[in-house]
């Protein structure tokens, strides 16, 4: 079932509305539906994990202790 919502724009809104309309030929309704997706996305908590992407194992041939053996952050941060 399909639930409707109602939303007062002003302005400055209602022009960027308009632009995306005529930019991607999206209905209103597509667009608000694809904006409240990419918010969600926004605002979903993530592992600091998930946030390195691919970059996690990325480096080779460094000290297989650097996250745990305390000498390694002799003068870090001074």
């Amino acid at each position: 079932m399909k639930g409707y919502v109602h939303a007062r724009l002003g302005k400055q809104d209602r022009a960027i509305l308009e632009r995306l309309k005529k930019a991607t030929g999206l209905s209103e309704s597509e667009i608000v539906r694809q904006g409240l997706h990419l918010f969600a996305r926004e605002t979903e908590r993530r592992s600091a994990l998930d946030l390195a992407g691919t970059s996690v194992g990325c480096v080779k041939g460094g000290p297989s202790t650097l996250s745990t053996n305390p000498d390694h952050m002799d003068g870090f941060g001074e």
